[in-house]
């Protein structure tokens, strides 16, 4: 069962704020806020009830669960940093329905187009002047919120085009 356009009216306005500060905290200061995640899970916890049946809405935090282990043990052997394992952690609920070979699919497409424009724009003066401030230019670490938040916003799309 897929997530229909109606439950993702529902959870849009508010997802789609959220996911924007992740990717903008994550490139400027190369954090992704607990308060992103704790907000990102209160609109789950909120929205979610009216949005899905009951026991897919309980399924859902049971996926949060069993990302959120994965994620700290790939936090624990470098894998990726605290704050993507908990807003992965947080994204999780939201594809409780989703078929896990497309959100795969997004994530791989964001993540590399993340990356190519993170890199490329770092090059660009004008781009580089203006956000000078951001820890992401120099730091040799990639802000992967920049990745996590695209998949967030772009299911939607999937979901309506498809």
């Amino acid at each position: 069962m897929q997530m229909t356009l109606p439950q993702l009216i529902w959870f849009l306005p508010f997802t789609l704020p959220i996911a924007i500060w992740v990717a903008w905290s994550d490139m400027k200061f190369m954090k992704i806020p607990n308060k992103a995640v704790i907000a990102l899970a209160l609109v789950y916890l909120v929205v979610g009830p009216f949005v899905f049946p009951l026991a897919v809405w309980g399924w859902g935090w049971a996926l949060m669960g069993i990302v959120l282990l994965a994620g700290f043990i790939a936090t624990s052997v470098g894998l990726m940093g605290a704050g993507d394992a908990k807003f992965t952690a947080a994204m999780a609920p939201f594809f409780a329905t989703a078929d896990v070979r497309v959100v795969f699919a997004l994530f791989s497409a964001c993540l590399l187009a993340a990356f190519t424009s993170h890199r490329l724009m770092r090059r660009v003066p004008k781009f580089r002047a203006a956000t000078n401030d951001w820890e992401s230019w120099t730091n040799k670490d990639f802000p992967m919120g920049l990745a996590l938040a695209g998949t967030l916003i772009f299911y939607p799309l999937l979901v309506v085009l498809f």
